[in-house]
């Protein structure tokens, strides 16, 4: 983006505020690090509600800002190809429209959709990445701060269609461009320059390239060691520098949270699985199939073909003749999603061979002893992949031996496979009505894992009442589907299914904001509650105001509670309730606790949030953070909570001061009268923060806050006490928003306000 958004973002920020947008206006400066820091929950609540305003406000530059992180978030790290190309094109329509033209951003728009293609299918969407690129890229210099990118994307689609040749020259002659322009390259133009050399069999070269570009700024600075590590360990491996390359491959701990280097880190890993320092391992192939699993999800087709094609590769060298005929599978029906398939067919027929020529691990015993020996297999030490080979002849046979083969297959990442076989030995014949319950709920969760719903419901007809609704609750729960599978639900326990039915209806409720109902459920069968279950129990109920099933979940607990009838309002001490911030971060609010799930904040907010001291605050009583096992840490922590919801507001109003600090006795005494009034007071400034002392232009210690009044005191109240307290201070302290609001000595404090450069 252009340094002249940045420039326009300040200063719609500042204009928000000034218009009492506050929360929108801290949100709008953080959706860039929501992007690139993988703060992905947050970005995808804020961006959109951002968007939302910014078109009822008629500020087209803020919406299309806004869609923009938003689609840079699910593209970029996160790598979501066909689920986000219609969003892609519709940017780029919406930044061709007349009132946003003139964005200095519009042309991240191209970058976008190119990007989304590329996600999907490279290879397959080269041309039109070509031709779109290209349009913007012809009449742009260089000088333009959207060029680098733009020509990043071109180098990256001639890779994908076939001209790595010619990457190279139009990566390097973008490169001197820039320099022309006294403008440095960006590393992900190096990175991809270096791509380019590794395309064309210069894998030296490539090395050389990727050291250059590590001298380079990034675009995204928070993923450019990680990339840069993946990218260079596969030159390295390619170039046969083992110990090099495995020293540079970040591990999987690393690369698990970023789906775009997924394809790049396994081929690399491929070449490096007979190291010494590389072992192939039946963990791995679990997590690929995982990663499979998720660019299935995002409509990363190519990706999801390549990654089963090295998978199979990877299976094969451990044995697992099974899993590489499967992979070999999958690899072959994702062939049908992509749009250019050269050479994929070969590489499918070459896994299928090496399958094929593979000898598998001798099983450790009889047929007959395998279900006991499995039973005895150290879990810790044992390979489900070399069980699922030695339990498949008794599979779909012996009941015992279908449970732990198709169980296993599901942990590994074959639940269709799984369901397969169970499907065959229970629901085609006609047994699944008589089913154990054991069977029919594996066979279920291997049902909703494969995401075969229709299946599902077809084999929960077969089933008894109970159990069919509970198999239904089960599904609707796992979509989401909440009304559904409070309905099912329902139907479970009338019919008398167990606690479980009893769990998933409690959870329905709660999603649906029916929380009477939702510990009601669980309040009836309290005997057999887990202790787990009677908090979710508490904090429903709490949420319902239904303090008689609290007390009876307290005494289930062992929690004492000194009153016996009403709401319940006790000093429990002091915790940290989290609390979601505007800009979609979380602020950690100093509270007292007064139940077993509620407790009072006991500070003052700034405006514009949608809480503040005095508010009543259901939180959940599971502990975000241990507790410390040093005694002396122990004496100050302050355990944290999560906020379920505001269960009564306190009704306070917020006024910001500002200003020079004052002396220690002046700041006590200021203090002393604040808490003698009742009104929670809190400092937000640091030891770092100085105002400009008006003659001699010398820093002076600052001090900014919040101070929070109950609705019974007036605005006028608070002025004449600020007024009253602060009047002998060398500074004076400043209150501005409040003096315009009842518009009293309104230009004394805009006066302060300049002079102290507040």
């Amino acid at each position: 983006m252009d340094v002249d958004i940045w420039a326009w973002v300040s200063d719609t920020q500042q204009q928000l505020s000034e218009a009492g947008n506050v929360g929108l206006a801290m949100a709008l400066g953080d959706l860039p690090a929501q992007a690139y820091d993988g703060r992905y929950p947050q970005l995808d609540v804020m961006a959109p509600a951002i968007a939302q305003q910014a078109e009822a406000l008629e500020l087209p530059w803020l919406e299309f800002y806004a869609r923009y992180w938003h689609l840079i978030g699910r593209i970029g790290d996160r790598a979501q190809g066909a689920v986000a190309v219609e969003d892609a094109q519709q940017l780029l329509a919406f930044a061709q429209r007349e009132d946003v033209r003139e964005c200095p951003a519009n042309p991240a728009a191209v970058e976008a959709l190119a990007i989304a293609w590329a996600n999907a299918d490279g290879p397959g969407h080269a041309t039109e990445r070509l031709e779109t690129l290209g349009a913007f890229i012809e009449d742009m210099s260089p000088e333009k701060p959207a060029f680098a990118g733009l020509v990043t994307q071109y180098v990256a689609a001639l890779i994908d269609a076939g001209k790595p040749a010619e990457a190279v020259t139009y990566a390097e002659s973008a490169v001197e461009r820039l320099r022309v322009a006294g403008r440095e390259a960006s590393w992900e133009l190096g990175a991809e320059r270096a791509r380019a050399l590794l395309a064309a069999d210069r894998a030296a070269d490539a090395l050389d390239a990727l050291q250059e570009a590590a001298e380079f700024q990034a675009d995204d600075p928070v993923a450019k060691a990680h990339r840069d590590g993946v990218r260079r360990a596969l030159i390295l491996a390619t170039l046969e520098r083992t110990a090099e390359a495995v020293d540079a491959l970040p591990d999987l701990d690393v690369v698990g949270e970023h789906p775009r280097v997924f394809v790049e880190w396994a081929r690399a890993v491929t070449l490096l699985a007979g190291s010494a320092q590389i072992t192939n391992t039946w963990q791995l192939g679990r997590v690929l199939r995982q990663w499979m699993d998720y660019f299935g999800m995002m409509g990363g087709y190519r990706a999801r073909v390549e990654l089963a094609l090295v998978a199979g590769d990877l299976a094969v060298g451990r044995q697992g003749v099974w899993q590489a005929r499967l992979l070999a599978d999958l690899a072959e029906s994702g062939i049908a999603e992509l749009r250019e398939t050269g050479g994929l067919a070969e590489r499918v027929a070459a896994l299928r061979a090496a399958a094929d020529a593979v000898t598998e691990p001798e099983p450790p015993g009889q047929l007959e002893e395998r279900v006991g020996q499995f039973d005895a297999a150290d879990g810790f030490n044992a390979d489900p992949e070399r069980w699922i080979g030695w339990l498949a002849p008794l599979s779909g046979e012996d009941i015992e031996a279908t449970r732990r083969h198709t169980t296993t297959l599901g942990f590994l990442g074959y639940p269709a496979t799984g369901a397969d076989i169970y499907w065959k030995m229970l629901v085609d014949t006609g047994d699944i009505a008589t089913a154990a319950d054991d069977d029919v709920s594996y066979l279920t969760t291997l049902l909703i894992e494969a995401r075969q719903d229709e299946r599902l419901e077809q084999m929960a007809a077969m089933l008894p009442h109970a159990a069919q609704y509970v198999a239904l609750a089960r599904l609707h729960s796992a979509r989401e589907r909440w009304p559904e599978a409070l309905d099912a639900a329902e139907h479970a326990v009338t019919a008398g299914a167990g606690i479980d039915a009893r769990r998933l209806l409690s959870g329905a409720a709660q999603q649906l904001d029916e929380n009477a109902r939702a510990a009601q459920v669980l309040v009836e069968v309290l005997d057999e509650l887990e202790d787990e279950d009677v908090w979710r129990m508490v904090v429903m109920a709490t949420s319902a105001e239904d303090w008689e099933t609290v007390r009876k979940g307290a005494a289930k607990i062992g929690m004492p509670i000194k009153s016996t009838e009403g709401p319940i309002e006790e000093e429990m001490g002091l915790i940290r309730v989290i609390l979601p911030a505007p800009d979609g971060g979380q602020r950690q609010v100093l509270s007292i606790r007064t139940g077993p799930a509620t407790a009072r904040l006991a500070l003052p907010q700034p405006r514009g949030m949608d809480y503040n001291a005095g508010d009543l605050v259901v939180f959940d009583p599971q502990l975000l953070e241990p507790v410390p096992d040093d005694p002396k840490e122990q004496q100050n922590f302050v355990p944290p909570f999560a906020a379920v919801r505001i269960l009564r507001p306190g009704g306070y109003t917020s006024y910001f001061f500002d200003g020079a600090a004052p002396s220690e006795s002046d700041w006590s005494e200021f203090t002393e009268v604040m808490a003698e009034r009742g009104w929670p007071m809190w400092v937000y400034s640091d030891e770092n923060y100085t105002v400009t002392h008006p003659s001699s232009g010398e820093p002076l210690p600052g001090v900014f806050g919040w101070v929070a009044v109950p609705p019974d005191v007036s605005a006028a109240e608070v002025d004449a006490l600020l007024d009253d307290a602060t009047e002998r201070w060398v500074h004076p302290l400043a209150w501005l928003d409040l003096a315009r609001e009842i518009d009293v000595e309104v230009e004394r404090h805009e006066r302060i306000v300049k002079e102290y450069g507040l």
